[in-house]
């Protein structure tokens, strides 16, 4: 068997990471037998039973095993006991860099030598970099490319970004996250979910909703309150069911984002027509399943989006983080972004209306960009493949 460690945020917390982790290993199943993976992870409980099927090793990053989260023991052995590492996802920054608890790139960074050392290949697989705005941030990002003999991106602006930072690298090939292979379960499962929620019973339709915790650090102008936001939200989704006659699903892929979901709601006039269903109770794959039953959807977490894409449900992008924005041009929809700054329930529910009207013609125009994008993922296996035999 051959060893590969996968390092990215492998908590359990978070539907697109689960996406991310678990369409890799799946991908990688479709052509290999050989592979053992290692995960580092603060939930080794979550990670055999979401993804036992496959040869996993979970590997703790609790104190009792000797780490800081991601500083310690078990990253350095998970990174130098093995033939190869994967950085997944978009874990590689300089935001509170010396912040074990938050930041990755200080901790892979100082152990990215020893990999070079042993010949251990650093591989970004599918993955994003940045925001990287300091001198410090620059030289770890340049540790870790020197030993990559490879960067796979999920988006033009990781390439951009390390051509800015005039570091050397390797050749960098751009393809695609892995969560748009995201499979929908079963018709039986999904009608089980559905009459379980009570969701889909307007012959009018259910439009979808995503919201985001973290309102402070997407709100440029400091114009909007936690309040504030929620009360657009709100109001915006009542203004859709008074148009449109339309119920609404709001969808939490992060555990966190819960409690603003909520608050969300609580401001609307309207709360008997709208429902929620989130990750503390359904695999990534049955929320999938959940937004293609959609006709609409409008979004801050990237990989409710990302799932829209994967079934061709349109989506618009509430523009928390750039790598949204650049998801949306990658599969076509750049027009259909909405800035944090601008957002009023005026502007929000005056796109989210044009989205409607154009729905159809959106998911014809999505499925053909939407399936090369899911081709390009899965051939990062090969390229992988290919280093992993030569070694």
């Amino acid at each position: 068997m051959k060893a590969i460690t996968i390092l990215g945020n492998n908590s359990g917390r978070n539907a697109g990471d689960n996406a991310i982790l678990g369409n890799l290993l799946d991908d990688f199943a479709l052509q290999r037998s050989d592979i053992h993976f290692k995960i580092p992870t603060l939930n080794t409980n979550f990670i055999r039973t979401a993804f036992g099927r496959h040869r996993i090793q979970p590997i703790g990053l609790l104190p009792w095993n000797l780490a800081l989260k991601n500083l310690g023991w078990p990253l350095y052995r998970a990174m130098v006991d093995t033939q190869m590492v994967l950085i997944v996802d978009n874990i590689l920054f300089d935001r509170k860099f010396y912040n074990p608890l938050i930041n990755n790139l200080s901790s892979i960074s100082l152990f990215a030598p020893f990999c070079r050392k042993k010949n251990i290949p650093i591989i970004l697989y599918n993955a994003s970099i940045g925001p990287i705005d300091r001198q410090v941030g620059s030289r770890a990002l340049q540790r870790v490319l020197d030993a990559s003999p490879l960067v796979i991106t999920r988006d033009e602006s990781t390439k951009h970004l390390i051509e800015r930072l005039n570091l050397r690298h390797p050749e960098i090939k751009i393809h695609a996250d892995c969560a748009l292979n995201t499979q929908v379960p079963s018709p039986a499962r999904m009608d089980e979910i559905i009459r379980k929620e009570g969701l889909f019973t307007n012959p009018k339709g259910t439009i979808g909703l995503n919201v985001n915790s973290y309102i402070d650090d997407f709100n440029e102008k400091g114009s909007m309150n936690r309040e504030k936001f929620c009360r657009i939200i709100a109001d915006t989704a009542d203004s859709l069911i008074e148009k449109l006659g339309v119920d609404i699903l709001f969808t939490v892929s992060q555990i966190m984002d819960m409690k603003i979901t909520k608050e969300c709601v609580q401001y609307s006039r309207h709360r008997d027509r709208i429902r929620i269903v989130g990750n503390c109770d359904y695999t990534y794959q049955e929320l999938t399943g959940l937004l293609s039953e959609l006709e609409i959807h409008a979004g801050l977490r990237t990989h409710t989006l990302i799932f829209c894409a994967a079934v061709t449900t349109p989506m618009i992008n509430i523009n928390a983080y750039p790598k949204s924005a650049g998801f949306l041009r990658t599969i076509g929809m750049g027009d259909w972004t909405i800035t944090f700054d601008d957002l009023s329930m005026e502007n929000l529910t005056a796109m989210m209306m044009r989205s409607w009207e154009k729905r159809e013609n959106l998911r014809n125009h999505m499925r053909p960009i939407v399936d090369n994008e899911k081709k390009k993922a899965r051939d990062s296996v090969g390229y992988v493949s290919d280093i992993l035999d030569s070694l």
